[in-house]
C-alpha cells in the first residue's frame, strides 16, 4: 500500500511540475491568441506569397493566427527579401510558417518582428529575424536532414528548422530556460503545431555536441565563440555544413563551415563568411563546470 501511495505521489509531482512549467511559459511568453490550429500540419502546404492580403487570408484559414502579427510577419519578409537574407523557396516558407510572436516575452510582444535582438531573460536574447533567416538559408537544409542547434534559447530557431526537416536536436545550457522552452513547445504542440514534435531538446553544454545522436548533416550555433569547437566538427557527417559566429566578444564573423571528404577518405574544412566580412554580436558561448555555468569557451 505504501509503495502504491509513493507512486501516486511521484505522478502528482510530475503533473504539478508540468503544470508549473506550462504556467510559467504562458505567463512569460503568452502569444496574442491561444487558438488551436484549425488545419492539420502539412509539410508540403505553401502559404500564399504573391500578396500581403493573400498570405494573411491563407494563414488565418490554415493556421488560425492573429492577422495583426501576420501582417508584421509579411512586412518583415519583404525586408528579408530586399536585404537578400532569404532566397530559397523552402526557407521562405519556413520563415512565413513560424509564429515569432509565440517565442518573445510578453514585454516584447509588440516588437516581435523588429530587426533587433530582444531580451528573453537569463541574460540571453532571441536572435533577430534577418540573422536567423540568413544563417538558416546558408545551411541548405533538405527534408530528412539531421540538424543540431547549439543554444535553444527562446525556441524560435528550432521552430523555424522544424519547417525544413523532421529531425531537429537542440541543446540549451541554461537549465530553467531549457525547461521553459520545452514547456512552450509542448503547449504549442497541444494547440496543433505538430511540426514541433520534430524537436528534441536537452539541457547540457553544447560545446561537446550530442554524441549519442551524431553524426549530423547540419549544425547551427547561435552563440559567439573565438574558434570552431572540435567536437562539433567531428560530429558533422562527411560533406556536412555548420554555421557558427566566430570571433572576439561583440564582433563575430558568421562562418559557413563545410567538411569535405576527399577521394582518399581524408577531410578538408572550408570556411566562407556569410556576411562578406561584416560582424555581428552574439551572446557568449558559455560553459558548464559541474552544474554551474562559469565563464565561456573562448581561448585555446
Amino acid at each position: 500500500m505504501k509503495d502504491r501511495q509513493t507512486r501516486i505521489e511521484v505522478r502528482r509531482l510530475r503533473v504539478d511540475r508540468r503544470q508549473f512549467l506550462f504556467g510559467a511559459a504562458a505567463t512569460l511568453l503568452a502569444g496574442p491568441a491561444e487558438a488551436n490550429v484549425p488545419v492539420a500540419y502539412d509539410p508540403n502546404a505553401m502559404p500564399a506569397m504573391d500578396s500581403r492580403a493573400g498570405f494573411i487570408d491563407w494563414m488565418r484559414k490554415n493556421r488560425g493566427e492573429d492577422a495583426g502579427f501576420l501582417g508584421q510577419r509579411w512586412d518583415r519578409f519583404q525586408a528579408l527579401l530586399a536585404h537578400k537574407d532569404i532566397w530559397d523557396l523552402r526557407d521562405k516558407r519556413a520563415y512565413l510558417m513560424t509564429p515569432r510572436e509565440e517565442f518573445v516575452t510578453k514585454a516584447n510582444l509588440s516588437r516581435a518582428y523588429e530587426w533587433h535582438y530582444l531580451d528573453i531573460g537569463y541574460g540571453v536574447t532571441i536572435t533577430g529575424p534577418h540573422s536567423v533567416a540568413r544563417m538558416t538559408n546558408s545551411l541548405e537544409i533538405k527534408p530528412g536532414d539531421k540538424v543540431l542547434e547549439i543554444g535553444t534559447g527562446s525556441g524560435y530557431q528550432s521552430a523555424y528548422l522544424s519547417n525544413l526537416t523532421d529531425k531537429v536536436f537542440s541543446i540549451e545550457i541554461i537549465k530553467p530556460l531549457a525547461a521553459r522552452t520545452r514547456a512552450l513547445y509542448d503547449a504549442l504542440i497541444a494547440r496543433g503545431y505538430s511540426e514541433y514534435k520534430a524537436i528534441t531538446t536537452r539541457n547540457a553544454d553544447g560545446y561537446y555536441g550530442w554524441q549519442e545522436e551524431a553524426p549530423f548533416d547540419k549544425v547551427i550555433v547561435t552563440c559567439g565563440i573565438d574558434h570552431i569547437p572540435p567536437p562539433l566538427l567531428q560530429q558533422l557527417k562527411p560533406n556536412g555544413m555548420m554555421v557558427i559566429p566566430v570571433g572576439p566578444p561583440g564582433a563575430q564573423h558568421v562562418l559557413k563551415v563545410t567538411k569535405h571528404q576527399e577521394a582518399d577518405g581524408t577531410f578538408q574544412v572550408t570556411r566562407a563568411d556569410i556576411y562578406n566580412g561584416g560582424t555581428l554580436s552574439f551572446v557568449p558561448f558559455t560553459k558548464l563546470e559541474g552544474d554551474a555555468i562559469k565563464g565561456t569557451h573562448n581561448g585555446p
